[in-house]
């Protein structure tokens, strides 16, 4: 491990959690350094003990981890054990990983997990850009205006924010394809609730290079080292 590194950036870089997450447990006393309470923003070094939730974390030899799973709906992308259709106990991967971002409860489709901090980073943040698509189904015919004002961008009251620009194509009279560069939440519903549209099903079918193919329902793959490669390239220049 490298010397003097933030204690969220090495509990995320040994697969517990995002750095997020990481802070949010410092705050809950629930991570110890040396057996005493972490602070935010504290760092360590290769001669600290780590323990979270009663746990040693090392993140030595740590294989890399990615996986490609298509998530039911009403399974919850969170790690977070006291909610019981967490994402991480229903999967129960032989090691421990964690969700790229969130597909909500009611959606269903490609999600990623991983062991990689950075990784989780470089992709979920907003000002990378990075493309996630989607096939939506709703409750009423969708005309020309509907397309148009959902890809030049639609003001949601609840989060007082425009969304970006996106593609959106017409699939049949109920049914359309959006892909976004941004992941507000519960943005797509948002965004056909306020042009008086619901949503009724929805479902990621990629994230940038990675795509959801014909993975069954509630299970997973691995993600092929060929799309890893050309992950990596695509995330070249990315901030983490």
């Amino acid at each position: 491990m490298e010397e003097n590194i933030r204690l969220n950036k090495f509990l995320s870089d040994a697969g517990v959690c995002s750095r997020r997450a990481a802070d949010k447990a410092i705050e809950e006393g629930r991570v110890l350094v040396n057996k005493k309470p972490a602070l935010m923003g504290q760092r360590i070094s290769s001669s600290d003990e780590v323990l979270f939730d009663g746990k040693a974390v090392s993140n030595a030899n740590k294989k890399p981890v990615l996986i490609a799973y298509n998530k039911p709906v009403g399974i919850v992308c969170t790690a977070e054990k006291k909610e019981k259709n967490n994402i991480v106990d229903h999967i129960g991967y032989p090691e421990r990983i964690y969700p790229v971002g969130r597909l909500d409860k009611d959606s269903n489709g490609l999600i990623l997990l991983t062991n990689q901090g950075d990784l989780v980073n470089k992709i979920m943040r907003a000002v990378n850009a990075h493309e996630k698509e989607y096939i939506v189904s709703v409750d009423k015919e969708i005309d020309g205006d509907f397309i148009k004002k959902m890809s030049d961008g639609v003001y949601l009251d609840e989060l007082e924010v425009t969304t970006r620009k996106c593609k959106v194509k017409k699939l049949s009279k109920y049914e359309f394809n959006i892909i976004l560069t941004q992941g507000l939440n519960r943005q797509i519903r948002r965004m056909c609730q306020m042009l008086g549209y619901k949503v009724k099903t929805l479902k990621r079918v990629r994230i940038m290079n990675i795509e959801l193919g014909d993975l069954k329902v509630d299970t997973y793959r691995d993600v092929t080292e060929e799309e890893i490669a050309t992950l990596n390239k695509m995330l070249e220049g990315s901030k983490n």
